[in-house]
C-alpha cells in the first residue's frame, strides 16, 4: 500500500515549524524592528527640521522677504514628499511583520510570503535615493527571505512563484499611502502661499 502524502499546507506548516526556519523568521522579525526604529528617527528628524523651515517661510513672509519665503516654502516641500516616503514605509513595514508573524506561528505561507515580498520590494525602491541604507538592508532581508520560498518549495515539492507583484501586497502600499497622508495633513501646517509680482498689480 501507498503511503498517501499530507496535504500541502499540512506540508507547508511542517516545512516552517523547525526549528531553523522559525529562527530565520524571528531573525528577520528583529532585522526589521531594527529599520522600523531607523524609519522611525529619521521621521522625527523630518519633522522637526520641517517645522524649522515652515518659521523661516512664515518670518521671511512678514519681512517681505518673498524671495527667501520661497526658498523656505521649496525645502519644505522637498522635506515632506521625504517624510511622505518614510512614514509609508513605516506603515506597510509594520503590516510585512505582522504577516511574518503569522506565517511563524500558523505556517500560512503560500498566501502570505507573495504579498511580503511584494511589499518589501516596493519599500526598497522608494527609499533607495534618499535611505540608502535602510534600503539596502530591506533587499538583504527580502533575499533572506527569498531563499526561505526556495526552501519550503523544496521540502514540499511545490513551487511558489513571488516575482510578481500581488493584489494584496499592492493593497498594503495604496493603504500605507493613504494613511501617510492623512497623518501629514493633520500634523502639518499648510505652506503659505508666496505673493507673486503679478498678484500685487
Amino acid at each position: 500500500m501507498f503511503r498517501k502524502k499530507p496535504p500541502i499546507s499540512e506540508r507547508i506548516k511542517e516545512a516552517i515549524h523547525p526549528t531553523p526556519m522559525k529562527r530565520k523568521i524571528t531573525s528577520t522579525l528583529h532585522r526589521l524592528s531594527v529599520q522600523l526604529k531607523h524609519l522611525e528617527r529619521k521621521s522625527y528628524q523630518l519633522q522637526n527640521r520641517d517645522k524649522e523651515l515652515y518659521k523661516k517661510c512664515v518670518s521671511a513672509l512678514q519681512s517681505k522677504k518673498n524671495e527667501m519665503a520661497t526658498m523656505y516654502a521649496n525645502e519644505c516641500a522637498e522635506i515632506r514628499k521625504i517624510m511622505m516616503t518614510t512614514i509609508k514605509s513605516q506603515l506597510a513595514l509594520e503590516q510585512v511583520k505582522l504577516r511574518l508573524e503569522t506565517i511563524k506561528d500558523f505556517g500560512e505561507y503560500t498566501y502570505l510570503m507573495g504579498s511580503v515580498l511584494s511589499v518589501i520590494d516596493g519599500i526598497k525602491s522608494q527609499l533607495v535615493s534618499i535611505l540608502p541604507d535602510i534600503s539596502n538592508e530591506l533587499s538583504d532581508i527580502g533575499e533572506t527571505l527569498q531563499n526561505m520560498v526556495v526552501e519550503i518549495g523544496d521540502a514540499t515539492d511545490q513551487s511558489f512563484d513571488t516575482s510578481i507583484p500581488t493584489e494584496e501586497g499592492n493593497k498594503i502600499l495604496d493603504e500605507a499611502t493613504a494613511v501617510a497622508e492623512q497623518k501629514m495633513k493633520e500634523t502639518l501646517p499648510e505652506i503659505p502661499p508666496i505673493p507673486t509680482k503679478e498678484s500685487k498689480i
